[in-house]
């Protein structure tokens, strides 16, 4: 069983690997519009600041241990629409492939860690009650019933 300080960092880390890049999208916003419109993408400007908002705020919700479940397994699909509508590799012919294949590999690993973070966690109901307080607050709380018995 893996230590409540270990899931802590890693789900910290986590959620800076996404807060991170949601601030420096919102801070670089023409460059990552024009990126994404550089692929095709529909709609480039407000998915822009779309995906800038559930960056930082998933990103928030993993430091904080708030919906880690709920919000890993939301980041998974993000990753994997990222990495199909992004870093598409296998469709260049310049000299940015080892680069994007080197982008789709690392986001593969993201995503594992993603998938070890939301098997480990706890499922919380999604609610407005008690938001400001993190999973293990709120699911600690929950009755035992094994000691009723």
């Amino acid at each position: 069983m893996a230590s409540s300080l270990t899931i802590t960092i890693g789900r910290t880390l986590l959620g800076l690997y996404f807060l991170i890049p949601g601030l420096m999208k919102v801070a670089g916003s023409a460059g990552t519009i024009a990126y994404m419109q550089g692929h095709g993408i529909p709609f480039a400007s407000p998915l822009m600041w779309f995906a800038a908002a559930v960056n930082i705020v998933g990103g928030l919700f993993l430091i904080s241990g708030r919906q880690v479940k709920f919000v890993a397994y939301g980041f998974v699909v993000y990753i994997l629409m990222v990495n199909f509508l992004l870093h598409d590799f296998w469709n260049m012919e310049d000299g940015n492939v080892a680069h994007e294949t080197q982008n789709f590999i690392k986001n593969l690993g993201i995503l594992a860690g993603l998938l070890v973070l939301a098997g480990n966690s706890s499922a919380r109901k999604l609610s407005l009650a008690g938001w400001w307080r993190s999973d293990s607050a709120v699911l600690d709380k929950r009755p035992n019933f094994e000691a009723l018995k």
